[in-house]
């Protein structure tokens, strides 16, 4: 898919070299963003392979997040994505679903004068028993989003937020990708996703083909057409390395990006890859791949193949099940590996 391609060009031709709390260093670029046709395919990656064991995590997790779940119990027999950030048990102090389909509504002694807030008969409202036998109210973000769009399809509040300021202020990873918005053009649905920050070698695939899936499944139980994913990463960020090897770029980013704008065909990144690998200091034991730019100089030197087709055979976001779900006609260039920074 060329406009994945055509952002990390970007991140890593525009960037800035910045250090981070994983203590793995990045080159970051401010406010990347694109759009993705839905109609001219299934926006999974070609120039590296992502079907396998990569497209069983990625459904399992989106399956994870429409049941609403707070814990991982069950995901991570599938995919251990989320092992570093939860607890013994599998509990997480922040999930994406949990807050999609059962965002807290504060009781009436938190409330403040003046709000606005469902009682428990309303439509999207659910009382839930706590462990200690407290009653709380949750709101169903997507099922408010899917019966407005039946009812009044123009809406321009059609907004799922996985955002909670205060839990976000102690969260151990709070979430990434935070609101999408659907809008309604023509027979098209569309979705615009806003992430604060992008792994663009690792989650921004996933996240692409996360909420290509979603749409196309809540365009299906409300009888539109996929239309177009829009995405925009506030911090876009290439990990770089630790240590030595994440220092190099600080004094070579320059060099780096003055090889890139002179890149007139494809070949040409390897080329900046191997310059690369031969200046910069070796990665240390242990940290190895934890440098994403030469897999990314890698999947720039190729040609991305044809979209493959998606089939989604769930009627609602409640129904939908990995046996669900059948990928078609998906090629790809070689996998490659990049190491993670938590």
């Amino acid at each position: 898919m060329q406009q994945y391609l055509d952002l990390v060009d970007a991140a890593l031709s525009e960037g800035a070299y910045k250090p981070n709390r994983t203590g793995v260093d990045t080159i970051s670029s401010f406010s990347e963003h694109y759009e993705v046709d839905l109609q001219e395919g299934y926006p999974l990656l070609t120039t590296k392979q992502m079907d396998g064991y990569r497209w069983n995590s990625m459904l399992h997790e989106v399956c994870w997040y429409l049941s609403g779940e707070e814990h991982i119990q069950d995901l991570r027999e599938e995919t251990k994505i989320w092992d570093a950030w939860a607890d013994e048990e599998g509990h997480l102090d922040t999930a994406y679903g949990r807050f999609w389909r059962r965002f807290p509504v504060p009781e009436e002694p938190a409330q403040l004068p003046g709000e606005s807030w469902p009682d428990e008969s309303h439509q999207w409202v659910t009382a839930e028993e706590t462990a200690d036998g407290e009653t709380r109210r949750t709101f169903d973000q997507l099922q408010y989003v899917i019966d407005t769009l039946s009812d009044s399809p123009n809406s321009r509040r059609l907004v799922v937020n996985a955002w909670h300021p205060a839990n976000a202020a102690v969260s151990t990873l709070p979430p990434c990708h935070y609101s999408f918005v659907f809008n309604v053009q023509g027979d098209r649905l569309n979705c615009h996703l806003t992430q604060r920050s992008g792994d663009i070698a690792l989650g921004i695939p996933f996240n692409i083909a996360a909420y290509a899936l979603l749409t196309k499944l809540v365009a299906k139980q409300t009888g539109f057409e996929p239309g177009t994913f829009a995405h925009t990463v506030v911090d876009a960020h290439v990990y770089c390395g630790r240590g030595d090897r994440g220092e190099w770029y600080a004094d070579n980013l320059e060099a780096l990006q003055t090889r890139l704008a002179d890149v007139e065909e494809r070949t040409e990144y390897r080329e900046i890859r191997e310059w690369l690998e031969s200046e910069a200091p070796a990665e240390a034991d242990g940290d190895e791949r934890l440098d994403h730019v030469p897999g990314l100089l890698e999947q720039l030197s190729r040609e991305p193949l044809e979209r493959p087709t998606l089939e989604v055979d769930a009627a609602t976001i409640d129904d939908l099940s990995y046996e669900d779900v059948t990928l078609r006609e998906y090629e790809s260039h070689d996998g490659l590996t990049f190491g993670v920074a938590e």
